[in-house]
C-alpha cells in the first residue's frame, strides 16, 4: 500500500509497512489527510506530533534517508539522513529526487495521504 507524502508544494509517494501501527494511521487518513507540523531535529529528521498514539511495535534500527517512523507511539518522524534509535517503521519514500530540497531546514508542514 502506498500513501502521498507531501512537503510545501512537493509531493512524494511512500510505500507503507506493515503493522498495526500502519493499519491505524490508514485509518486516520481514510477519514482525511494528516497534517502535521515538523521541526527540524538534529541536522537529520523532521519530527511532529501526531496529536493521538499509534500502537507501538518498537525495534532498534538504523535510519537512512526517506524512512518514515513512529518516535514514542506519538510523534512522526522523517529523515533525510541516518540516525540509530527505537522506532516503530512505517514506510519509506519511494524516490528521493528532491527530497532535501523539498524538506529544507527549519519547520515545515507535511500532508499525509492515502493515494488516489
Amino acid at each position: 500500500m502506498q500513501m502521498n507524502v507531501q512537503v510545501g508544494a512537493s509531493t512524494f509517494t511512500a510505500t507503507l509497512e506493515e503493522n498495526e501501527a500502519v493499519d491505524a494511521l490508514v485509518e486516520r487518513m481514510e477519514q482525511g489527510p494528516v497534517t502535521i507540523q515538523m521541526s527540524d531535529y538534529g541536522g537529520f529528521e523532521k519530527v511532529g506530533p501526531l496529536g493521538t498514539s499509534l500502537p507501538a511495535s518498537n525495534q532498534q534500527t538504523t535510519t537512512q534517508a526517506g524512512d518514515i517512523v513512529l518516535y514514542q507511539g506519538d510523534q512522526i518522524v522523517i529523515f533525510y539522513g541516518a540516525n540509530s534509535w527505537s522506532y516503530t517503521r512505517l514506510g519509506r519514500i519511494d524516490d528521493l529526487a528532491g527530497w532535501e530540497e523539498a524538506l529544507g531546514s527549519g519547520d515545515v508542514t507535511v500532508t499525509f495521504s492515502l493515494e488516489d
